[in-house]
Formats: structure tokens, sequence, C-alpha cells
């Protein structure tokens, strides 16, 4: 396996031209906002709010270098940055031609030949980014620390195109480990994920299929049975939000209770997939589902969505989170909380999961969708531990309109703007109640009185 590398990602649709990049550039590298002195340029038609990027994007396999006849630049094998080396550099500038990204330029004040070397992995120019438009993105260490491990979901499954179970499915098994046991209730995951196809299973793990109303129960006696024989397994469920919110919820509910050990990952597609696309108690406000249907009475669901981990939280569960697989990094740190929390109570994360096709969207809009979703505050990222109370992990203070959001997706094509303004105050109220529980607790940080309907 190779390495992957940290990298600088630029996103021309939130840039505005304003160089405060090029000039914190120019003062890191030369104590000036001369942007001669810059390793980063922005050109474009500011009248038309569209602007591209100059800079190096640290190539795998860098053109710079090869064309270099001095060998005066080479890529550091453990940074990933290509470096530039005074002392064997000619001048000839061969490079410049061979960088697609004019990533490389010589000085207009000196001899040098500018380019980015990632500030020594704290770049500057993403710090001045106001905008977000400049993003560094470390998710290579999730790729160096675990890319060599064994993938325990195998290839072939019948999935829908671009699912997202397969993803999320993929990523946890690799990380949890083979010593687990899963439960796939019915639903997506276990119809067309851990069944498989011919009578062959996708998991290489042990796997059972619990009904759709006792997986927690079912997964809490597979722990005490390990617990009693003297080893330790981790018991995993994934779940769907009809199997968790609606017809699960009294097992899941009393596992919680009892402080049960297992990990219970509910995958939120807000509906019955499976099934035909039927409505869900996690289904939000206004969506369209086949029991919730769009037409010259109806304009999709009239309820808004249960908050179920709210509730969860409410059980005061060793540890509850909400994910998405858009932010891998955050969801790859609440599986190690949750599988060390595990080992003492319950460890509930509800993942946010975007369905193509019962959403209708194009599949390469899935991450996109997970990153609005999250940016909109629609779906906020936190974490609950007894002890510490709740922590925002990804916090936004200032939210894209939901209707950005909701504008990429088929089941909300239909609403009228006071259905999006109806939304919109629910997302901002979820937001101060979430605050409301991270301010209050008492001496051990758990929450003490329900706020759910305060705004």
């Amino acid at each position: 396996m190779g390495k992957s590398y940290h990298t600088i990602a630029f996103y021309s649709e939130l840039c505005n031209g304003c160089g405060d990049c090029v000039k914190a550039c120019s003062m890191a590298k030369s104590g000036t906002e001369d942007p001669a002195h810059s390793r980063i340029q922005v050109a474009g038609d500011r009248g038309e709010s569209s602007f591209g990027l100059a800079l190096c994007r640290q190539c795998g396999d860098p053109n710079c270098v090869k064309n270099c006849p001095a060998g005066a630049l080479k890529k550091d094998e453990d940074t990933g940055v290509v470096a530039w080396e005074s002392n064997t550099c000619v001048g000839c500038q061969l490079c410049t031609l061979a960088c697609a990204y004019a990533g490389i330029t010589p000085s207009s004040k000196s001899r040098e030949m500018l380019k980015c070397d990632l500030c020594g992995g704290d770049p500057v120019c993403v710090k001045s980014c106001r905008t977000g438009a400049l993003q560094f993105k470390t998710g290579a260490d999730l790729y160096n620390a675990w890319g060599e491990y064994e993938d325990l979901f195998v290839p072939g499954i019948s999935a829908c195109l671009g699912c997202n179970s397969e993803l999320l499915v993929r990523h946890t098994l690799r990380r949890v480990g083979p010593n687990t046991v899963v439960a796939t209730p019915p639903g997506c995951i276990a119809g067309v994920g851990a069944v498989g196809v011919n009578g062959f299973t996708a998991t290489k793990t042990p796997v059972f299929h619990p009904l759709l109303t006792n997986t927690a129960s079912m997964l809490a006696g597979v722990r005490r049975y390990y617990n009693r024989i003297g080893r330790d397994v981790t018991v995993l469920a994934f779940a769907g939000d009809g199997g968790t919110a609606d017809v699960g919820f009294q097992s899941l509910s009393g596992a919680a209770e009892r402080g049960e050990q297992i990990i219970y990952i509910c995958v939120d597609n807000e509906g019955y997939m499976n099934t035909g696309v039927q409505r869900s108690s996690t289904t939000p406000f206004g969506a369209w589902t086949s029991t919730t249907p769009v037409g010259s009475v109806l304009r999709g669901k009239t309820r808004d969505a249960k908050p179920l981990p709210v509730i969860m939280m409410m059980h005061n569960c060793e540890y509850v989170a909400t994910a998405s697989t858009a932010f891998m990094e955050d969801y790859y740190r609440k599986l190690d909380k949750a599988i060390v929390a595990a080992k003492n109570g319950m460890a509930y994360i509800h993942v946010f999961s975007p369905c193509p096709t019962g959403w209708r969207f194009s599949p390469s809009a899935l991450i996109e969708i997970g990153r609005r979703a999250v940016k909109s505050n629609m779906i906020p990222l936190w974490e609950y531990e007894p002890a510490q109370g709740l922590r925002f992990t990804h916090p936004v203070d200032n939210p894209l309109p939901v209707s950005e959001y909701l504008g990429l997706i088929g089941k909300y094509r239909h609403l009228s703007a006071q259905q999006i303004e109806h939304i919109q105050n629910t997302a901002e109220a979820g937001i101060r109640m979430l605050k409301n529980f991270s301010a209050k607790g008492d001496g051990e940080g758990r929450v003490t009185e329900s706020l759910a309907f305060k705004n």
C-alpha cells in the first residue's frame, strides 16, 4: 500500500476573490504583503464572481520533478511536499512548463522558484480564508492508519448504485475489526448488504438477522453470553430508522436503560426504503414518500421528524453521537469512543444516510448532500458522554440556508416557500435546543431537564 498525504482543497464556488490568502502567504514567507512573494495566486473575473487558484497540488507523481534536469525538485515521502532546493536549481524554468496548475513560478524579486510547502502542515492561507474556499484536508491520516487493515465487507453485493450504507458498513467493520458479531434487522443493509446474493453473506464477521422489533434485546443476549464464557467480543447493530425509531424502539430503549454493552448504529435514510420508500418517524417535514404523497391535498409529510438522538441522550447512555460519512474523520473518532464506551454500557451512533434511490438524487451528489446537511445545521454533529455532557464536534457558526441543502434532493422539489420557512425555523430551534443541553448540567455533566419544547 502507498502512502496518502494531507492536501489543500479549493472550492471555487465559495471564493470571492478577496486575496486574503495571497496576503497571508506573502506575510508568512517574506514579512510583507507584497503578492510577488506569495506561493498562492487567485485569478478570475470579479464581475462574474468566478475565480481559480494557482497553487502547487503536491502531486503524487509530479511532472515538475520528472522534468527538472538538475534534480532540484524532490517529493518528500514523509510529508508529501514537493520541495525546491536552491543550491541545485539552474534556473531553466522547465518545471513551470510541466506544471498544469501554475503551482510553481519564478520570483520577480529574487532567483527563487515560488511554490507551496504547506507551511509545515499548518497552511496560513487556509487559516486566513474567511469563506471556507480553502480547506486543509487531513483525511489521509485515516487511510494511512487503516488502509492495510482487512476489508470485512466483500465486493459484489447487490446494493443500489451509490448506496451510502455500503460506505458506512465497510468503514465501520474495518475499524471495529473481526472480533465482532453483527446484527442486521430487516432493511436495506440486511436485504442487500449483509445477506448478499445467492445465499452468500457479504460480511466476513458472524452476522445474524433479528426481527425488526428486537434487535437490541437479541444483541444484548449475545453480549451477555460472551461475558459469561469470558470472551471480550464487540457486538454491533446496523439498523435502519424504521427498526430503530419505530417498531424496534421498545427493545432499544430497554437495552439503553439497562446499560447493555452494545454498539447500536442507526442508519437513518429517513424512511422505509427497502420496502417501497414509505415514511418513518424520522422522515422530515415536507418530504415526499410513497405514504406522504404530493398532490392537490397533501404536500409531503405533515409532521416533523422524531429527534431520536436526543431521546437516546435522555436515556443517559454511556455514549451518544450523530455522524455523517461526509465527515469521515469525525465518524472514526466517534467509533473509537463507542468501542471504549461499549465495554461499560450502550454506545449509540445515529448516522445520517442519504438514499439516492428513495430521495431522488444522483449518486454523484451523495457526499455533497451530506456536507450541506451539516453546514446548514439540518444535521448537526455532536456527541454526549455522561461525565462531559453534550459537545458539538463540527460547530457551524454561519450556516447555509436550508434551501441550499433541500434544493439538491428530489423528494423536496415540491416545497412551497412556507414549507421551506418551517424547515428553516425547525433547524434553528433544534440548534438552540442542543446549545441549551450543552450549557446545562449537574456536577456530573448530565442533562438535568428536558429542553425539547423550549426555544
